[in-house]
């Protein structure tokens, strides 16, 4: 189909049809049939805009250049009663790991709808994939090979010098949150830019690559024996003394991916260390908290920003 946006195709068995599901920033979602042999193309669904009657904040795309010339597509959410004159707090939303595109052409434009509801709530969000998100190309996923979060993190403080030169941006109110590879990034950048972000919020976070699942981590780290620096340089245990700011982790109890040793480790050396910090479970959810619960879980997010960026 020559319309814009995220395509999913499905081949009819005897190869004559195509099956295409699609939205974009404007298209919630729409389903046509296309003959392979004449192009010709049936559309069977195309949805109502579920969101129409809301207060939708305005959205920019944004493009960025790492440090060595890559462009980094990025999308900034301005508050909903935006006014250039006021200065504004800002959650930075990341995840930068392999096999996730957060910036796409789909529907809605912003990406997410909690972004929209902290824009409603007079936030401005900023998300970005940086180098070793997918679909860029091999060399833009393997940038990070053997040493996890370092290029990542290069590239998000590109974003953060972005939201910095803005003249409507409170940089004493930077928060940051992502989840699992998100939450590994919020957490190194809360120990390791300590005086960067306000507040941030880890969901199930990798806090040492050793105890990680082998078959992920030695794709993108190599093994420890071969890796040791890597290994080091990318552990948070080790770190934990560095932070500044609040730090709100949570775990599922039942995290199968990222185990609850990851977290509780963490929990030990802040107290090791007299380091003071925040942190929730939710038990009986695996790695991403889901279902009626997740309502719980973003207002606890949104009542930690609110706590510690608003006031």
């Amino acid at each position: 189909d020559s319309q814009p946006g995220m395509h999913s195709g499905i081949l009819s068995k005897d190869g004559t049809h195509l099956y295409d599901v699609y939205s974009n920033s404007f298209t919630p979602r729409a389903i046509n049939v296309i003959s392979t042999a004449t192009d010709k193309s049936k559309n069977i669904l195309t949805a109502e805009n579920p969101l129409k009657n809301y207060q939708r904040p305005e959205i920019k795309d944004i493009t960025l250049k790492a440090d060595d010339g890559t462009p980094l597509y990025g999308k900034i959410i301005l508050p909903t009663d935006f006014d250039a004159n006021k200065k504004y707090p800002v959650i930075v939303y990341l995840y930068n790991g392999p096999h996730a595109q957060l910036i796409t052409n789909s529907f809605p434009a912003s990406g997410n709808l909690w972004y929209e509801f902290m824009a409603q709530r007079g936030y401005i969000v900023f998300t970005m994939d940086g180098r070793g998100s997918s679909n860029r190309g091999l060399k833009f996923e393997q940038a990070v090979f053997r040493h996890l979060g370092e290029v990542e993190m290069s590239d998000q403080l590109k974003g953060v010098e972005y939201l910095k030169s803005l003249p409507y941006v409170n940089i004493e109110k930077l928060g940051i949150h992502g989840w699992s590879f998100g939450g590994f990034m919020t957490t190194s950048f809360m120990l390791k830019h300590p005086d960067l972000f306000k507040a941030g919020v880890a969901g199930g976070p990798v806090i040492d690559w050793n105890m990680y699942e082998i078959m992920y981590t030695e794709r993108y780290m190599d093994s420890p024996q071969k890796n040791p620096e890597g290994y080091k340089k990318a552990n948070l245990l080790d770190k934990v003394q560095n932070l500044k700011g609040h730090l709100l982790m949570i775990h599922g109890a039942q995290d199968n991916v990222v185990v609850w040793q990851h977290s509780m480790k963490f929990l030990k050396a802040a107290v090791d260390n007299g380091v003071q910090m925040d942190y929730f479970v939710y038990p009986g959810h695996e790695h991403n908290v889901l279902g009626k619960d997740r309502v719980h879980l973003m207002q606890k997010v949104t009542d930690y920003f609110d706590e510690y960026l608003k006031k």
